[in-house]
């Protein structure tokens, strides 16, 4: 395997402001640095931001309140033109805000970028969307009346964002809101606080309003009490773990809030004989290896049939053993190192459990020589379900492949899982195709794809996987109240 790495010097940035390290409530730049980030490829010290609690969340939300209703009012031409400006600051300042995500997340510089204008697309998206928030008529059940149903923004939305995605998970969930005429407070993952604050730069550049969008770092535990707990606040959107999940929705429970979560994912991955071989090698390497595993929708458990179990295998170890590891900065690079060393214990831990209990690693399998978190891409073969592996999210750079014989099988293992976010397959027989994406209890499913997300269509799960989506006109529902209202008296 072919090793790159490169020490990290501090950021070199065009506009250096943008490495901000104070939190933004109510439109001013508060707190100092406590809590250290690092670049886990190198360990480099990037900054400290504050280590905020309940009462600076319970400032941000009081100001998104205060905020809420100017916003709302203000029409959603102007709310989209507001959300047009930032998205053309995020494109403008692509390079920047790269570099800092790759810094503080360890994901090679190329997919930093990607990741940036997929964050941009979503703000663009939701800019017009804001002028398509339709009402509606019904037919009346009485002759002297109609009936009227209009969307309104429903008030403050909080948002608990994670690290793998730190850019792209906050755009998503706060561009619809904003367009819908909402408020918001976010709080990003403490492994990657920095691209979050330097949205929210670009964020006040492009004109929106003090107390709009507000962003703080601190006490997870204290800010999501708040979060969960304060009249004001309508939503809770989370990103993250389904354990975390669960417990946002018992604190919610207390206030009937709206909970947007977007959880927990073990995706199958299934390539049958009739599949083109190297499509699905190429999809296999892009949902597999993307973030170096890090991600909610990547492929967990890949199940090739019998047929062509041996050739897939030897052709997805031949690419895998090809990627490039090191500094996310460094030319060439196509996996960084995992998050965090709880990240690299745990893949570690999977993998020893398989080849414990007869899982060939077939290329990788161990900790990388450059140490720290970076671990080898690996393929297991002969993987069973008796593996861990078969039901722990791996979330690193690991692809366990399973045989299977027949599609009921494979279907039937595919679906036993409380998890239902994504699910992939390769196929060519049209009828095959129709009966296995119906039958797969999953929110969302590639058919010869290895990648889903766009801010066209709506991301989410079902099952343990989570109860909204994100994405297309879909996504704005989270983000606004359904108002009947009849009008009488009309008869002559």
């Amino acid at each position: 395997m072919t090793v790159q790495f490169k020490s990290t010097a501090p950021l070199e940035l065009q506009d250096p402001s943008l490495l901000e390290s104070r939190c933004l409530i109510d439109g001013e730049w508060l707190g100092s640095g406590e809590d250290a980030v690092h670049n886990p490829a190198t360990g480099a010290l990037l900054g400290n931001v504050p280590r905020f609690g309940a009462a600076e969340a319970t400032k941000a939300v009081e100001a998104a309140s205060r905020a809420f209703k100017p916003w709302a009012k203000r029409l959603a031409k102007e709310r989209g033109a507001i959300l047009r400006r930032w998205f053309e600051l995020i494109i403008a300042n692509r390079e920047d805000l790269a570099l800092i995500l790759t810094s503080e997340q360890g994901k090679p510089l190329p997919e930093a970028r990607g990741e940036i204008d997929y964050a941009a697309s979503y703000v663009e998206y939701y800019a017009e969307e804001a002028k398509r928030i339709y009402g509606e008529t019904i037919p009346s059940h009485r002759p002297d009346a109609r009936i009227m149903v209009t969307r309104q923004p429903t008030g403050v939305v909080t948002a608990i964002t994670p690290w793998n995605f730190p850019a792209g998970m906050i755009t998503r969930k706060i561009a619809p809101a904003l367009a819908a005429g909402c408020t918001a407070v976010v709080k990003p993952a403490p492994e990657t606080p920095l691209t979050a604050l330097a949205l929210a730069v670009l964020a006040q550049r492009a004109g929106i309003p003090d107390g709009v969008f507000n962003v703080l770092t601190g006490d997870a535990p204290a800010i999501g009490e708040v979060f969960c707990s304060h009249p004001a606040v309508r939503v809770v959107g989370f990103t993250g773990s389904t354990e975390v999940g669960k417990l946002l929705m018992r604190q919610a429970a207390v206030g009937v809030k709206k909970v947007a979560l977007e959880l927990g994912g073990n995706a199958p991955f299934i390539v049958f004989d009739d599949a083109d071989l190297e499509a699905a090698v190429e999809g296999a390497m892009v949902s597999k290896f993307r973030n170096m595993g890090q991600t909610c929708v990547c492929a967990n458990r890949l199940y090739v049939q019998a047929g062509i179990y041996d050739a897939f295998v030897t052709r997805l170890a031949e690419r895998v053993a090809a990627l490039v590891v090191g500094d996310g900065t460094a030319p060439g690079v196509t996996q960084g190192p995992l998050i965090t060393g709880e990240a690299l214990a745990k893949v570690e831990t999977l993998v020893a459990d398989a080849t414990g209990k007869g899982a060939r690693a077939v290329t990788g399998g161990r900790h990388h020589g450059l140490g720290r978190t970076f671990y080898e891409p690996t393929v297991l073969a002969d993987v069973t379900a008796e593996m861990a592996v078969a039901r722990h999210e791996i979330f690193g750079p690991v692809a366990p492949v399973f045989k299977f014989t027949t599609e009921d099988e494979v279907v039937a293992a595919a679906n036993d899982t409380q998890y239902g976010l994504a699910a992939y397959f390769y196929a060519r027989d049209i009828g095959r195709i129709f009966r296995v994406a119906e039958e797969l209890e999953y929110g969302m499913v590639g058919i010869n794809s290895g990648l889903l997300s766009s801010e066209l269509a709506p991301f989410g799960g079902v099952k343990e996987s989570g109860n909204s989506r994100e994405g297309g006109p879909h996504g704005i529902d989270e983000f606004v109240e359904l108002k009947y209202m009849l009008i009488g008296g009309l008869a002559r």
